[in-house]
């Protein structure tokens, strides 16, 4: 009780005494928070990529890609094998009894981003943006239960009409209602925007299957199928079905567990270029701590020195120097975190996903505050550890010698 109460005493003691040091605190309490800052901003962005890639599939639907392939952009399937898939066990049917099976044609086209755009407008010198270009037919419609189209209708069948997403039309130039899109040499009307949970195809054009097929020449070839399944047992009967036939070689896993795969490997990446930076960072904040908690302990060694006199210990000493390191770690992270929320929770961008562009929001999970805060009383503790242990050890005669 009595070590407790010497060390309550002491870090009241260090903690009243900041305003005394009211600069060199504040620089610390700064650089601390552009670390946690840096670091949050990163990990905001791939908690957001996460988010809108994991949000994009369903668990009932199965998704069928060539076997070995990794994503839609270098997989091939065949309409004799669409075909197959549409007697496979396990597959839901419509009410009109047909399976809801979709071959879907996915392409990359060029668009250009709005904030691409010179300050004098001329588009032709704006850099241009890869995105998405989805055939798809009705089934793949009735496969996305969330769609909804909020401006306009479904394109018809046959012709050169587009749905947007909704992503997609907010941050791209020429995707708004009843815009006219030039893909290759023909010309393409939207006619619908469409949301879908905020999830990755918000960042797609959808059209009709056959028309895309003829604009790109791959009238018997798709990228990937996807199929409704009856069940949550329904994938496995879908798997044996597509092994023990020899003209299916694909693999077959559920829409929910591909778009999850997509998604670690660029939040991989993001977080992987967000904590190099961070620690770099880190490093300059923790000199600022060092010399900030040394000044402290210099400016009060005779105040310690008595303290030790009176009885006080060295250890009681030793924490409340620690603990005022930790306080003023602690403001900086909670400063860089609040600062993170309200510049970048929410905040639109786009990545390339594979090789497309996906347009997705900042998001600052408290998971991920936590990460900021932990990495900020790191630096703290390793910023006020070796004043502390002076603080502690610096011999009295040598304090009061101290100007």
């Amino acid at each position: 009780m009595r070590l407790l109460n010497e060390i309550v005493a002491v870090t009241t003691i260090c903690l009243k005494s900041i305003p005394q040091r009211f600069w060199s605190s504040l620089s610390t309490v700064v650089a601390v928070a552009l670390v946690v800052t840096v670091l949050l901003s990163f990990l905001a962005m791939a908690a957001g990529f996460q988010r809108t890639m994991r949000g994009s599939g369903a668990s009932d639907v199965a998704m069928l890609l060539r076997a070995g392939a990794e994503a839609e952009l270098n997989s091939g399937v065949s309409r004799d094998q669409a075909r197959l898939i549409e007697e496979a066990p396990g597959v839901a049917r419509g009410p009109d009894g047909k399976a809801v099976v979709s071959p879907e044609l996915y392409v990359i086209v060029d668009a250009i981003k709005k904030s691409a755009v010179p300050a004098d407008g001329n588009l032709k010198k704006a850099a241009k943006g890869n995105v998405s270009l989805r055939g798809l037919g009705p089934a793949g419609i009735a496969s996305r239960p969330g769609l909804k189209i909020v401006e306009g209708r479904a394109f018809a069948p046959g012709t050169n009409e587009l749905m947007v997403g909704r992503a997609l039309e907010r941050d791209f130039v020429g995707m708004n209602l009843g815009n006219t899109v030039h893909l290759g040499n023909s010309s393409w009307v939207v006619v619908g925007v469409f949301e879908l949970d905020g999830s990755v195809f918000e960042s797609e054009m959808w059209g009709d299957t056959p028309v895309v097929q003829d604009l790109f020449h791959r009238q018997n070839v798709f990228q990937s199928i996807r199929a409704r399944l009856t069940g949550p047992d329904a994938l496995a009967a879908l798997k044996d079905y597509v092994a023990n036939d020899p003209q299916l070689k694909l693999d077959v896993s559920t829409e929910a567990a591909y778009y999850a795969q997509q998604a670690s490997r660029t939040s991989d990446l993001i977080q992987k270029l967000g904590w190099p930076l961070a620690i770099a960072m880190a490093l300059g904040a923790l000199a600022g701590a060092l010399n900030t908690m040394y000044s402290s302990v210099a400016a009060r060694a005779q105040e310690i020195a008595t303290l030790r006199c009176i009885g006080f210990s060295g250890l009681s000493s030793f924490v409340g120097t620690l603990l005022e390191s930790l306080a003023l770690s602690l403001v900086g992270g909670l400063l860089g975190a609040i600062v993170t929320w309200a510049v970048f929770d929410g905040f639109t961008a786009s990545t390339l996903s594979g090789f497309s562009q996906v347009v997705f929001t900042f998001h600052l999970t408290p998971a991920v505050a936590a990460q900021g805060i932990v990495l900020a009383l790191i630096v703290g503790f390793i910023g006020g550890f070796f004043p502390a242990w002076r603080a502690a050890r610096v011999p009295i005669v040598e304090a009061y010698g101290t100007p």
